[in-house]
């Protein structure tokens, strides 16, 4: 896998990640709190988190190693 493969990759993961963990932080914080915050310093870690990982990961090599 070449680099622009795994840079476009890990932005849409990253991307993906992001906005999942943007959401998911707003609607606890109205949940259990009663307040609209989003937590960006959890959502972006959360992110490149994710974005690192998941980009690690090639699918492509595990399927064919399960073959």
């Amino acid at each position: 896998m070449d680099v622009k493969h795994k840079a476009t990759r890990f932005i849409t993961i990253f991307i993906v990640s992001l906005l999942v963990s943007i959401v998911v932080t707003l609607l606890w914080s109205l949940v259990f709190h009663g307040a609209a915050i989003i937590d960006w310093e959890t959502s972006f870690r959360n992110a490149i988190l994710f974005g690192v990982i998941f980009t690690m990961i090639d699918p492509g090599k595990r399927m064919k190693s399960m073959k």
